[in-house]
């Protein structure tokens, strides 16, 4: 029986933390561009702002760009291989009886 550590990252926790906190990020980002508007002097946004506003969206992108695309060359390389998921295997065991 293997011990597993509180603060040790399952692979689910980890894409779940990373998702939780682009979501963060990318509603952090638009708050404070938002912000920047209200504040005086109205209309002029400062620099800082634009910066950090700017690095919420990066980091937001990132995270979400390259999930995506490494899931999409994941599945490439599963269908030129000829690989199935396990949930088109259980979804095909299913639908044929």
């Amino acid at each position: 029986m293997t011990h597993q550590s509180k603060t040790t990252l399952t692979r689910e926790r980890r894409i779940t933390f990373q998702y939780l906190t682009a979501t963060a990020m990318l509603l952090v980002g638009v708050a404070l561009a938002i912000a920047g508007f209200i504040v005086s002097p109205l209309g002029e946004i400062h620099d800082s702002v634009l910066y950090f506003t700017a690095q919420c969206f990066i980091y937001a992108g990132s995270v979400f760009g390259v999930s995506v695309y490494v899931s999409d060359k994941f599945k490439n390389l599963q269908n030129k291989l000829g690989l199935k998921n396990k949930d088109e295997d259980e979804n095909e065991r299913t639908n044929n009886p």
